[in-house]
């Protein structure tokens, strides 16, 4: 059996900036209003038989949205950006998150900004590809530490109405 959450009419959005390094129009800095739809298979099970619980699924996929609402969206794993004091290949991104300021250049530009303003993901792009592969892992890992019914977690990341990026997790 699948369930599905529609991102739109459950709350599940955020807006940030973000940046395609290299990309001949996205590689401006540049916000987004997103929207989160979320789909799973998989069998009833427990008590009330049901697939997965729907607090749990809106939940933890807002706990993702509110995490990166309003702020600045980094790609670490980025080959174009070049941090400073910050080694991609030894660090941990915890350390980015632990410094005062990011200070970094993209394309020979610099940037110096708050940390707090930034969410440094382990990612190579911010694209609604990447990000909803992101949300699928992320949300799978959480969902399976209390049910091993699910077969799959599909999540679709929509940068406006009429266009987003789906990602399946197959359990």
């Amino acid at each position: 059996m699948k369930i599905l959450v529609n991102g739109i009419q459950s709350n599940l959005r955020f807006s940030s900036a973000h940046v395609i390094p290299g990309h001949e129009s996205c590689g401006f800095i540049h916000g987004h209003s997103y929207f989160v739809d979320v789909e799973i298979e998989g069998e009833k099970a427990g008590e009330f038989e049901f697939v997965v619980d729907f607090k749990d699924v809106k939940g933890y996929t807002k706990a993702i949205c509110d995490e990166l609402d309003h702020r600045l969206l980094i790609p670490v794993f980025n080959n174009l950006i070049e941090f400073k004091d910050f080694d991609k290949k030894s660090d941990s991104i915890f350390d980015l998150k632990n410094q005062e300021t990011a200070r970094f250049k993209i394309d020979g530009k610099g940037y110096s900004l708050p940390s707090v303003d930034c969410v440094f993901l382990p990612l190579p792009y911010t694209s609604a590809e990447e990000l909803s592969k992101f949300f699928a892992e992320t949300l799978a890992k959480k969902l399976s530490e209390t049910y091993d019914n699910l077969e799959y977690v599909s999540v679709c990341v929509n940068e406006g109405i009429g266009q987003g990026a789906m990602y399946r997790k197959d359990l």
